[in-house]
């Protein structure tokens, strides 16, 4: 009897530790395809700030962005210059003064308004100049064919 016992705990014991070992697995299974603790989609860390339109004489405008928001001001209908193309408008379809969600990929915004995600693409570029050797950052998109670029202002 006594030996029928012993087995029956080993037997237990291996039993629990496969469950366990289960458990763990389908876990971490779930983790790495999307499951509830998958990692977060958002901006890269450089495009973190203020940025400012660089050319204020056509358009003015700021994109403040943060981990996973984006609010634009600016970009208002009235800028469109007298016998301008309204096409070349930065950001003309979005809403103005108010948090989006959105992220950042491979050279692209992806940008939540309502239930859609538009993407744009755009360009980010430093540059180091002597002799202020002070770090310079851009951020260029593309509108209706003319580019928007807009300089770095800060956190």
């Amino acid at each position: 009897m006594k030996n029928t016992k012993k087995k029956f705990v080993k037997i237990r014991n291996i039993l629990t530790i496969i469950t366990v070992a289960l458990i763990y697995g389908m876990t971490v299974s779930s983790c790495e395809s999307g499951g509830v603790t998958s990692k977060v989609k958002s901006f890269d860390y450089r495009l973190w700030g203020t940025w400012e339109s660089n050319d204020k004489t056509r358009y003015t405008g700021t994109l403040v962005i943060n981990n996973d928001r984006i609010t634009i001001t600016g970009y208002d209908a009235n800028q469109t210059p007298r016998n301008g193309n309204d096409n070349e408008r930065p950001f003309k379809q979005f809403p103005k003064e108010r948090a989006m969600k959105g992220y950042s990929e491979e050279g692209k915004f992806f940008i939540v308004n309502g239930d859609v995600t538009e993407s744009i693409p755009y360009y980010y570029w430093e540059d180091n100049p002597p002799p202020s050797y002070n770090l310079v950052q851009y951020l260029r998109f593309n509108f209706g064919g003319r580019n928007e670029d807009l300089d770095y202002k800060g956190q």
